[in-house]
């Protein structure tokens, strides 16, 4: 792909970004403020610049004046970089740069690890727990007339050199007549043990030679969503992949309420049915989508926390968030999938990933697993942020883990405009250190509807380190600024103007949101100080970072360690690795070694009840302020608010 290096004056920033990128997310990166409320829609038309050299597409509207863009203004939001570019931002052309340097850094996200599929053959480790085999089989005769069952078994131990069979019921009803159907010419699919020595079954019979036409399924079953992969079993690609929102959030947004709901008459079936209905809405996309016989599709791999488990499976989830916490079971054996009523042959075996406890599920285990955690000699801080977050330290020689409740103010919830990550969503964030007005970068670049949870950390961090709020999250009452206001005894900052935005109201940041984002954040940050002083380690030990879930991809580090919420650790030593849990039961569905590695992982997981553990209280109350009350614990942010406040003086 084509890169391009596009340099801000006056503030001699460069960054690169590839062709066609926006102009006004590039200023984003580089850390240049550019005002800028109405999301990157194009109507505000504030976010004027030059174009002192170089090339850009579009940029040009009823908002310039015809002599404006001949002097080479163009609006940054829509303008699209094609070719090297140097640009003027002339609004901030006269304030001292060492100002805007000191308050304006480039955005930092995670660099995205994904799992490698060629690392895995160069392993040998790709082999699937499913398998098939193509026979041609001697016919009987007067001489020969073994049963048709002995026969495969034979030829499978003969040619093959496979051993220890057990040919399940189905396949022994439909063997006759598809053997003499097809000239006695047909395919075999084996389920693997995943104990080496132990029984192999075969699971299924096709006609003709089918070994080319292999497929599993990975399923994350999520809280708030469930994704789904066809993977060719084959070549190991994913050939198709959705996601839908999990049936059950009618029922209630959080694994509580859903237990809830689940102890009531009724209310356990129901719960299982409509998340089934979900799964099988899915499968029915997959299927369409790669043009496959759902005969084709021999395993489903699942991971999901302890309560959709259980709930899936029709299991009393009541005891789980009952002190001691104790769920059914942590370990399931392998299921018919037609028996969990998913809508696929006879013959799918459906295999559920193990759970720690009844707060860290499969598919905490799954995204250790699939992020190779288990396997490094790294100190890891592995944090799965949602609505429950769950954070595992370790490298492969030992794991520990934990379970916190952030809320659910990381997705959007509890905050008077927030949203998921969708379009109209304000997901950046930059603010002019000397007017406060606003730079928003929406989802989609459209007017803003709302704040998803990426955007609302870095608010509340570009907000601190400017003083437009204390390390309460309370408003600078003393600043000149209209946007900063009280209504209904609620103080709270405008980002966008009701003519700027889609929904005709303003959207604002409350206190009451500031709070909510303070206790989720503090909740994470000291699960992870908790779980760290009980196995007697600092953050100067971690090594590394792995970042999973929703929005991992999207959050500015640097603004994450502003607020408190990571830990203050090089930005270079943080990955993400997207849904661990898809990831994971992607990777059970390429190779047995994971279902062999992970039953020993989770016996080498120590699990603490962050609830039970004395310590975690009061590191929860110390981290109730931005970013702690303890500064000393982030270095550079407190360097760089000393450097502010000089300044300033």
């Amino acid at each position: 792909m084509t890169k391009h290096s596009v340099l801000f004056l006056p503030h001699n920033k460069k960054v690169t970004v590839p062709h066609g990128h926006n102009l006004i997310r590039a200023a984003m990166e580089a850390g240049v403020h550019i005002n800028a409320s109405c999301g990157g829609e194009g109507v505000c038309g504030k976010c004027r610049v030059i174009i002192e050299d170089g090339t850009v597409e579009g940029g040009i509207s009823s908002k310039l004046k015809k002599a404006d863009q001949e002097k080479g203004y163009r609006q940054a939001c829509l303008a699209e970089v094609k070719s090297d570019l140097v640009i003027r931002v002339p609004i901030e052309s006269e304030i001292d740069a060492g100002v805007l340097n000191l308050h304006s850094t480039p955005r930092h996200t995670a660099e995205i690890q994904e799992m490698n599929l060629e690392e895995l053959k160069d392993q040998g480790l790709f082999m699937p727990p499913v398998e098939k085999k193509y026979l041609e089989l001697p016919e009987p005769n007067a001489q020969d007339n073994l049963p048709d069952v002995t026969r495969l078994v034979s030829y499978l131990q003969i040619k093959h050199d496979e051993h220890r069979l057990v040919v399940e019921m189905p396949v022994i009803r439909k063997l006759p007549d598809i053997l003499r159907k097809n000239d006695f010419k047909v395919t075999a699919t084996l389920a693997r043990p995943v104990q080496s020595g132990r029984k192999t079954n075969i699971i299924n019979i096709q006609p003709g030679d089918t070994t080319d036409r292999n497929y599993a399924i990975a399923l994350d079953i999520g809280t708030t969503t469930i994704y789904a992969q066809l993977i060719d079993l084959i070549t190991g690609k994913v050939t198709a992949q959705f996601g839908e929102y999990n049936g059950q959030i009618s029922y209630g947004e959080d694994v509580i309420s859903r237990i809830v709901f689940a102890e009531k008459a009724g209310g356990l079936e129901k719960l299982s049915k409509v998340v089934v209905e979900t799964i099988n809405k899915l499968i029915g996309k997959l299927v369409k989508r790669a043009k496959i016989d759902i005969d084709e599709i021999s395993s489903v791999t699942l991971a999901g926390n302890t309560t959709m488990f259980q709930l899936l499976l029709k299991i009393n989830p009541r005891y789980i968030r009952r002190s001691p916490y104790v769920p059914a079971s942590t370990l399931y054996p392998p299921i018919k999938a037609v028996d969990l009523g998913m809508e696929l042959g006879d013959h799918t075996t459906a295999l559920l990933y193990p759970a720690v406890s009844s707060y860290v599920g499969g598919d905490i285990v799954a995204g250790v697993m699939g992020s190779g955690m288990y396997r490094t000699e790294k100190l890891t801080l592995f944090m799965d942020i949602g609505t429950n977050a769950e954070i595992v330290i370790g490298n492969k020689d030992w794991l520990a883990c934990a379970a916190c409740s952030a809320g659910p103010a990381f997705e959007g919830g509890g905050i008077e405009f927030g949203m998921r990550a969708a379009k109209g969503a304000i997901e950046d964030f930059s603010m002019d250190p000397f007017t406060f007005e606003p730079m928003n970068i929406t989802v989609g670049n459209v007017r803003p509807k709302g704040i998803c949870g990426s955007g609302l950390i870095t608010i509340a961090a570009v907000m601190f380190e400017l003083g437009v709020i204390d390390n309460r999250g309370k408003f600078n009452l003393d600043l000149s600024t209209p946007r900063i206001r009280k209504t209904d005894g609620i103080f709270e900052y405008v980002l966008a103007w009701k003519e700027e935005t889609q929904i005709d109201r303003d959207i604002v940041l409350t206190e009451p949101d500031l709070d909510n984002l303070i206790r989720a954040k503090g909740a994470l940050y000291s699960g992870c100080m908790t779980l760290l002083e009980e196995v007697g380690l600092g953050v100067n030990d971690i090594e590394q970072i792995f970042l999973a879930g929703g929005f991992g991809s999207y959050v500015d580090l640097e603004k994450a360690m502003v607020i408190g919420l990571l830990p203050e650790i090089d930005p270079d030593k943080v990955r993400y690795i997207g849904n661990g849990s898809l990831m994971g039961a992607k990777m059970s569905a390429l190779t047995n070694r994971i279902r062999k590695d992970v039953v020993d992982v989770t016996k080498r997981m120590t699990n603490f009840e962050l609830s039970e553990t004395a310590s975690f209280m009061d590191n929860y109350v110390a981290a109730l302020f931005l970013p702690h009350t303890d500064i000393d614990q982030f270095p550079k942010l407190k360097a760089r608010l000393k450097a502010r406040k000089a300044l300033r003086s």
